[in-house]
């Protein structure tokens, strides 16, 4: 929790929490017994799928996330996560200063596009100052600036079918490539960015340069870092164990994070 701010960073946490210990009998007091206990995990699939419909029908879906003063940024934010990319494709962009590097936007569109690092800095860009919210329980508020992510997809042109964004990083966890996915309403929402830039200087390497995914009204797992692609699809199934991101298939995450 931010200092003199008395609402809790994550309710929908603690509801789940207290469904989930209702239902299963069970003190829940961290990860390990979610994920120990089917019936438990069963209940909190249940209840993401009713966060996120009442969120949706709550809210305007163009709603903006809280923004901050300058002034109210934190001294310090924690790098989380990944602190660099860990293939070889990536160690290279690095060493060059990502000088060859582009982003590449394929799958079901009907324009396949790639932008380097300066082409990307040189479009209209959004700047914002938000709290970055992480599923462990600590909050940080930074300054983030990049292009818009809607006009990207508008120029690749989405197919009427695509229905999600999965984003492919440059960090691995053993055999597994981290990514992560949205769909098309976090998509175009007007503070969903990618960030080149923070704090008023270039992205860090250990906060996902050379771009990171910025989608302020979802949790802090789900702004991917080293983003290399960004696939269109229309079924999540068919990446990783089908569940739409990395922590979701091996932690059972919500793949809806929305706060």
């Amino acid at each position: 929790m931010i200092k003199g701010d008395k609402k809790p960073i994550l309710p929908r946490r603690r509801f789940l929490q207290a469904a989930g210990a209702a239902a299963g009998g069970l003190l829940v007091t961290g990860c390990d017994a979610l994920n120990d206990n089917a019936g438990v995990r069963q209940i909190l699939s249940g209840a993401e799928k009713l966060h996120q419909g009442a969120q949706r029908i709550i809210m305007d879906r163009n709603a903006l996330a809280r923004e901050y003063r300058l002034a109210d940024m934190s001294p310090k934010f924690r790098m989380n996560g990944s602190i660099t990319g860990d293939t070889d494709e990536y160690q290279a962009h690095l060493a060059q200063r990502f000088a060859n590097w582009k982003l590449k936007i394929d799958g079901m569109v009907a324009r396949r596009a790639s932008y380097s690092l300066a082409q990307l800095m040189a479009m209209p860009s959004r700047e914002q100052i938000t709290r970055h919210d992480c599923v462990e329980g600590w909050s940080a508020i930074g300054r983030w600036r990049g292009p818009q992510l809607g006009p990207l997809l508008d120029r690749s042109g989405l197919l009427p079918a695509a229905r999600y964004l999965v984003f492919h990083c440059a960090d691995r966890f053993g055999a597994d490539a981290y990514y992560e996915s949205i769909d098309l309403i976090d998509a175009f929402h007007p503070q969903t960015i990618l960030a080149w830039g923070m704090n008023g200087a270039m992205l860090p390497t250990g906060h996902g340069a050379p771009i990171r995914l910025r989608v302020e009204r979802q949790l802090g797992y789900k702004h991917a870092k080293f983003v290399m692609r960004i696939e269109a699809t229309d079924d999540l199934t068919k990446f990783g164990q089908g569940k739409g991101g990395y922590w979701e298939d091996v932690a059972d995450y919500a793949w809806y994070a929305g706060i």
